[in-house]
């Protein structure tokens, strides 16, 4: 597919592995992240894991049709990590396959590396290279959308099981007809990015729902009326909490939703959620939601968090409005809209499902970009 010789990568050079790269590769194999969504590596990793790695795994590759290298540093050859191409299936198509010591992150590395081998693959009669992710690793799907792979839905139960349950994986992909420009998300992350970043007026702060989340989510999913505003209404289930929190940020990164946690801003405890779901592109529309814990109403933090979120909305994403619905009796939700600067527009009659089969009113309101 490609020839065994250096490749440059503007930050870095693709070369094939040498015995002299164990101890790095080693011991960058040692990091959790890597550990966590390459789970078919060794664990833990050794010298003797890698010289495995280059002296049988790496060859064969090559026998095979594939390719495999190190990442290296131009100026100084430091292993950066390695990246590489799987032996093309019966119709030409490869798929891209690659990890990034803890040193080398935040640089723009892999990035590269992965862009200058999809144009060599290109340039030689490649028509497909997929990319695969598990859901949770966001960095590795922003890695996707800087090379211009598209994303084309999630593949449940396809990764490697950690634990007894197999990982759901992200797909993308990028054909040689592609102009492989770098994908904008239509939703952004917050300040900060992922996991880290998050919006705050010094009362409430918004963060991204992680796995971390999942029990406080399930709490609060739990209580009463916030089950029965829920659509549709109904008893939760942990595992439907945490597939929330698991999805989250490929949901967000993909421009499907935007789900974060609602924080007490002076002791980061965790006070609610809100959404921004229904995204439509084409419209420039989302529909808002929102829950908050029995012990933190009245104090004014989902107004907060509103107006946080909304405004943030139309200074940094395509959005130009955002609709929100309530029953017709739920005065409290009806305050917060009007206090965050939503009109009513209109009564739509039996819109939501209800419980024991029957149907609900539903208020609808709008806040558009100035």
């Amino acid at each position: 597919m490609l020839p065994q010789e250096a490749i440059h990568a503007g930050p870095a050079v693709l070369r094939l592995p040498a015995e002299e790269d164990a101890d790095q590769i080693a011991r960058a194999c040692s990091d959790p992240d890597i550990a966590r969504f390459i789970p078919f590596l060794p664990s833990p990793y050794s010298r003797d894991d890698a010289l495995t790695w280059i002296t049988k795994t790496v060859p064969e590759m090559w026998e095979n049709g594939g390719a495999g290298f190190v990442v290296a540093d131009p100026g100084t050859d430091e292993v950066l990590g390695t990246a590489g191409l799987k032996p093309p299936d019966r119709f030409g198509a490869t798929e891209v396959g690659y990890w990034l010591a803890p040193w080398a992150r935040g640089r723009g590395v892999v990035t590269a590396a992965v862009r200058t081998l999809a144009e060599h693959a290109f340039a030689r009669g490649v028509p497909r290279i997929g990319l695969l992710a598990d859901v949770e690793n966001v960095a590795s799907q922003q890695v996707a959308l800087r090379c211009g792979f598209a994303h084309e839905g999630v593949l449940r139960g396809a990764g490697t099981p950690r634990g007894e349950t197999p990982a759901d994986i992200a797909a993308f992909g990028r054909l040689s007809t592609d102009p492989g420009d770098p994908v904008t998300p239509f939703l952004p992350f917050f300040p900060g990015g992922f996991p880290a970043g998050s919006l705050t007026d010094g009362v409430v702060r918004l963060t991204p729902l992680t796995t971390a989340d999942a029990a406080d989510h399930f709490a609060l999913a739990s209580v009463p009326d916030v089950m029965d505003s829920h659509v549709p209404p109904g008893r939760p289930e942990y595992a439907g909490s945490e597939a929330v929190c698991r999805y989250a940020g490929h949901r967000w990164l993909t421009g499907q939703r935007i789900e974060a946690a609602i924080r007490d801003a002076a002791t980061g405890e965790f006070a609610g959620d809100i959404q921004l779901t229904g995204v439509v592109p084409d419209l420039g529309q989302a529909m808002l939601g929102y829950s908050i814990g029995p012990e933190f109403r009245g104090r004014g933090l989902v107004t907060r968090s509103v107006n946080l979120l909304v405004e943030w909305a139309f200074a940094s994403t395509p959005l130009r409005r955002i609709v929100a619905g309530t029953a017709p009796g739920n005065t409290a939700s009806h305050r917060v809209l009007e206090r965050a600067g939503f009109a009513r527009e209109h009564l739509v009659e039996g819109l939501l499902p209800g419980p024991r089969g029957t149907r609900v009113d539903n208020v609808q309101w709008a806040r558009t970009r100035p």
